[in-house]
C-alpha cells in the first residue's frame, strides 16, 4: 500500500517532498460527489449564459484541472496527502478512526506520470483558446507544473501563486527561465545557473508553507478578481488561504469541483463533475466548434520579465 504514496509524491518532480513538515493541510479524502444527467445539463446551460454576459472573466485553477493530465491532486479520495494521512492511521495499531465513506461514483482516473512527461489536459488547451478568443481574461493559478504554460498561456495572461518547478527567476532584472525539466530547489534557493539576459544569479520560485505569496502575481489576482464579473474556481478546493478567498471578490463566482469546498454558500453556481468535461460542454455552448484542432501547434514562452509591481489594496495583500 505504501508504494502508491510514494509513487505520488515521486511523480510531483519530488515537489512534495520537498515542502517541510506541515500539519494542518486541510480535509483530507472528502467523498466526491456528481450532479445527474439532467442537472449537469441545465448548470452547463446557466454558466453559458454567465460567460457571455460577463465582460470580464478570471479563472482560479487547482490542481483538479491536472489530474486527467496524469498529476494528482492532494485532498482528493487518491490525492497525496490523502494516501499520506491514510498510510500515517494505518501505522498507528491503536487507532480506531473509521475508514472514509465510499464515494458515490468512480471517475476515471489516469495512470501517473511524471511531471517533465505530463501534457496539457483540455481544460489547460481550452483555457488558451478562450483568452485568445477573449472570451477568459485572466488566470490564477495555485498549480506548480507548468502546464498552463506548456499549453502556450503567457504569463502576461495568468499569475503563478505558489511557484512553478519548471520555472527559475533572476533576481536582478526579474527575468522568468522556463525550462523543460524540473530545476530544483525550493524557496528561492539559487539553482547555481546564470540569467541568460543578465548574468544574474537564478533562483528557484517554489514556495513552502511558510512562505509569502509573490507579491507581483497576488496583486494582479486580487486586481483582476475585484475587476471580474465572473470568477470560476476550477478544480480547487479552496482550502488554501488567501487563493481560496480570491473568488468571492468578483461579482459572480462558480465553483466546478467535486468535493465540497469552504466556500459552496458563497457560490452563485456550483457544478459536480470533472473540469474537462464541464470545458467541454461549455466551449461547445458558446459555439467554439473544433477549436482544439490546432492546438498541437503551440508556442511556449521561455522568458518573461516581471513588470514593476503594481499598487495594490493593502487590506488585501497583507494576507498570510
Amino acid at each position: 500500500p505504501h508504494e502508491n504514496i510514494t509513487l505520488s509524491i515521486n511523480m510531483s518532480g519530488s515537489y512534495a517532498s520537498r515542502l517541510s513538515e506541515y500539519q494542518n493541510k486541510g480535509l483530507c479524502g472528502l467523498p466526491e460527489r456528481f450532479d445527474s444527467s439532467r442537472s449537469f445539463t441545465l448548470k452547463i446551460k446557466k454558466l453559458t449564459e454567465l460567460v457571455k454576459k460577463s465582460n470580464h472573466t478570471v479563472l482560479l485553477t487547482g490542481a483538479g484541472i491536472s489530474t486527467s493530465a496524469g498529476i494528482p491532486d492532494f485532498r482528493g479520495p487518491d490525492g497525496i496527502w490523502t494516501k499520506e494521512q491514510e498510510k500515517n492511521i494505518k501505522d498507528k495499531p491503536d487507532s480506531k478512526q473509521k475508514m472514509k465513506p465510499p464515494v458515490s461514483k468512480k471517475r476515471k482516473r489516469e495512470p501517473v506520470v511524471d511531471f517533465d512527461q505530463a501534457v496539457p489536459s483540455l481544460t489547460h488547451r481550452a483555457i488558451v483558446h478562450m483568452i485568445k478568443k477573449k472570451k477568459f481574461n485572466f488566470v490564477v493559478t495555485q498549480n506548480v507544473d507548468g502546464l498552463h504554460r506548456r499549453a502556450g498561456l503567457s504569463r502576461n495572461h495568468h499569475a503563478v501563486l505558489h511557484g512553478c518547478v519548471f520555472t527559475e527567476v533572476c533576481h536582478d532584472c526579474r527575468t522568468e527561465h522556463f525550462r523543460d525539466s524540473d530545476v530544483g530547489g525550493m524557496s528561492f534557493s539559487k539553482t547555481g545557473r546564470k540569467c541568460e539576459r543578465c548574468q544574474g544569479d537564478l533562483h528557484d520560485c517554489l514556495l513552502d508553507w511558510e512562505d509569502s505569496l509573490p507579491r507581483f502575481d497576488l496583486e494582479r489576482s486580487q486586481q483582476n478578481c475585484r475587476q471580474a464579473d465572473l470568477v470560476l474556481a476550477l478544480g480547487t478546493s479552496l482550502r488554501i488561504e488567501p487563493a481560496g478567498s480570491l473568488p468571492s471578490l468578483g461579482k459572480e463566482f462558480v465553483i466546478v469541483n467535486l468535493q465540497v469546498t469552504p466556500y459552496d454558500s458563497k457560490a452563485g453556481l456550483i457544478i459536480r463533475a470533472p473540469v474537462d468535461e464541464v470545458m467541454s460542454q461549455l466551449l461547445e455552448a458558446l459555439g467554439e466548434k473544433d477549436w482544439d484542432k490546432h492546438c498541437d501547434d503551440v508556442k511556449i514562452e521561455r522568458f518573461w520579465q516581471q513588470p514593476d509591481p503594481i499598487e495594490s489594496d493593502p487590506n488585501l495583500s497583507d494576507v498570510e
